[in-house]
């Protein structure tokens, strides 16, 4: 469906950030009233969210619904343009669930209030955005516009180390944005015609030696912000110094913005380079997982610990993408959306924890499940799904991917099983680092802080709201994976339909792996070929 009667994604977009524009007329003493402002301004925003894509959005279009397209700065043929498909309809509703949730999260910022409420709801509207449009420019403006409040947030309301890691996070974030704007204006200039559009830059002929190039810049530029190894250093810092708040959106949004970049770009644009790389995207996923859950057992801080394990739970994801499966790439989406509420959910749990006892540091916990028993529930649930526990979203995902992969066609056999084993590895070692977690934080014996904190205050009904409402969705999902997978399902056929025609174009035989093609001398050849922008 399209409605043409109003502009209902422009509203999406914008709201948020004109909302903000008032904060700074709001009374300066006290937080009370911009705090309430901003989680009306919030609510308002998801409840858009909702109704837009309850009212107008068909889950059995895989094509743009919704579209709205005007003239930005025509001098440079910039359009500001916005469409919906199943793609990005439920990154869209994660993106309102978990900033509404962490506007209610940040009840307790005194410091500065109206600055950081303002930045969050510009971080609002440019996430947002960043899911909505379809001109590749004005991919890159928001993709840039959501970088400064994230740089703002940590390096104001940080831990002490805070400026170093908000430095950390936005020269490799920028750095890799450089890569976007290379290729986009690449792609756009490519041929003979100059467009920025989505739709039509999908549909140009690009030689396969420039379709390696584009993707190897998206791909860098993307794999900074999934993250992928060896870009990921900046997360951890990020991770531990940043406010809970911040890192609900860092872990629940934020990084699924750049899987969502590599499906609408990488795969879905330059099919043929997928095709090719899509095997060292494999590889690139299991080095994801067990580098980063053997990197956990070492990390004392609690967020720390969460922030890798957030890195090898998004190898699962470049794994399904790297399947060329259908349910391979099912599972990948899924698993975006199921680690983007766990990880909320284990973040906020982790702010929870550093609000009564001002540390984050393990070794100082223990035994604090006596005194707060609720907290303790919330976050052994959390960690149950995080370590793909059945009934829960994490297991649902995570066997998808590995049925994507061991059913493709594309690759031997050997390479499936290597893949699906070296990845199981990941799967056993993300319980023990977990539970090894919930062991040293709630059980044992009353740690030093714990101890000098004799009235420590349980879960209140704000925190437990907050905690519910991201692991209901979670639990929900677990036990009835179509809640989810019905948004998204005719767009993956669509993307994979392209896909495998071009892995049936590789193949020398019908029926030969792809993974053996691909490295014949005429592939070689191919790919190495001097004329990449012919």
């Amino acid at each position: 469906m399209i409605s043409e009667q109003f502009p209902w994604l422009t509203t999406i977009v914008l709201f948020p950030f004109l909302a903000s524009l008032p904060i700074p007329l709001l009374p300066a003493k006290g937080h009370k009233a911009v705090r309430s402002y901003a989680l009306a301004v919030g609510l308002t925003e998801f409840a858009l969210i909702i109704y837009t894509f309850a009212q107008y959005f068909s889950l059995q279009d895989s094509g743009l619904q919704l579209v709205e397209s005007y003239k930005w700065v025509p001098q440079i043929g910039l359009n500001w343009s916005l469409a919906a498909d199943g793609l990005s309809m439920p990154l869209v509703v994660l993106s309102g669930l978990v900033t509404t949730l962490a506007i209610l999260a940040s009840w307790n910022i005194s410091s500065k209030p109206r600055l950081y409420y303002f930045l969050l709801l510009l971080m609002y509207s440019a996430q947002v955005g960043v899911f909505l449009c379809q001109d590749i420019l004005m991919f890159f403006l928001m993709w840039e516009i959501e970088l400064v409040p994230v740089y703002l947030l940590i390096s104001i309301w940080g831990g002490q180390k805070r400026r170093y890691a908000a430095t950390k996070f936005i020269l490799y974030t920028a750095i890799g944005s450089i890569f976007i704007l290379v290729s986009a204006l690449a792609m756009a200039f490519y041929g003979d015609t100059v467009t920025f559009n989505f739709a039509d830059l999908a549909l140009k002929e690009y030689s396969l030696p420039f379709q390696l190039f584009a993707y190897a810049g998206f791909l860098v530029a993307f794999g900074v912000k999934l993250p992928i190894f060896p870009f990921h250093t900046w997360l951890p810092d990020a991770h531990s110094e940043a406010p809970a708040a911040v890192s609900m959106i860092l872990a629940g949004v934020l990084l699924k913005m750049a899987g969502y970049g590599i499906i609408r770009m990488n795969i879905e644009m330059l099919p043929d380079a997928h095709v090719y790389v899509a095997p060292f995207l494999a590889i690139l996923g299991v080095i994801n997982i067990i580098y980063a859950s053997l990197n956990a057992f070492g990390q004392d801080n609690l967020k720390r610990r969460m922030a890798y394990s957030s890195i090898a739970h998004m190898g699962f994801v470049l794994i399904g993408f790297a399947a060329i499966t259908t349910i391979g790439l099912s599972g990948a989406v899924l698993q975006m959306l199921s680690h983007g509420l766990i990880a909320a959910v284990m973040f906020f749990l982790s702010g929870v924890t550093y609000e009564r006892t001002h540390t984050l540091d393990m070794s100082e916990l223990g035994g604090m499940a006596r005194k707060m028993p609720a907290a303790f529930a919330f976050f052994t649930a959390a960690a149950m799904a995080s370590l793909a526990l059945p009934g829960m979203s994490g297991f649902v995902s995570e066997i998808a991917v590995f049925l994507g992969m061991a059913t493709s066609d594309a690759y031997t056999t050997t390479f499936k099983v290597g893949i699906i084993v070296l990845s199981a590895v990941g799967v056993i070692l993300s319980p023990i680092y977990l539970l090894s977690m919930l062991r040293r934080i709630f059980y044992g014996s009353t740690g030093e802080v714990v101890e000098k904190t004799p009235l420590m205050l349980d879960i209140r009904p704000r925190e437990g709201f907050i905690a519910a409402c991201l692991l209901v969705p979670v639990i929900g999902i677990g036990l009835y994976p179509k809640l989810a997978t019905q948004t998204y399902d005719a767009k993956t056929v669509a993307v994979l339909d392209r896909v495998q025609d071009t892995v049936m174009l590789i193949a020398d035989q019908p029926g030969q792996p792809m993974f053996s093609a691909i490295s014949s001398p005429e592939r070689m050849a191919a790919i190495t070929a001097p004329a990449i922008f012919e």
